[in-house]
């Protein structure tokens, strides 16, 4: 199975972090990523840029599109990062994050992909997952 997990922060997670601290949160970080690439489960992962970077497209809000800089999600928290992994089961993949250090800033969203999902007229499935 595949899951996207998603890690989220609050706005000021890391407002007390030195530079020496994000320096070695940043090699624990990768060092896991590593672990998990090396065990078979990795896909991809990757920090995402500050919030203030965010365009929102909404067309909820009448019939033109709007676009909207910055993060204004209904929530407290920010996404900072992803991964998309695979792993047998979700016991399996809650296990790969036992050990991962990014945990002490922010909390991870662990969610599986819908692999079998197809168009209902047509029969056809989403395009597959390609290595990048």
């Amino acid at each position: 199975m595949k899951f996207l997990v998603l890690v989220d922060f609050l706005p000021d997670a890391f407002a007390d972090a030195t530079p020496d601290d994000q320096r070695r949160l940043d090699d624990a970080t990768i060092a896991h990523d590593r672990k998990l690439r090396d065990g078979g489960h990795l896909l991809i992962a990757s920090p995402l840029r500050d919030p203030s970077t965010t365009v929102t497209i909404d067309r909820r809000l009448g019939l033109s599109l709007d676009r909207i800089d910055g993060p204004y999600a209904e929530a407290k928290e920010v996404i900072g990062g992803f991964l998309l992994i695979e792993a047998a089961d979700m016991a399996s993949a809650k296990a790969l994050f036992d050990d991962d250090p990014i945990t002490r800033y922010g909390r991870l969203q662990i969610r599986p992909l819908m692999e079998e999902h197809r168009h209902s007229e047509t029969g056809e499935g989403r395009p597959d997952f390609k290595a990048l």
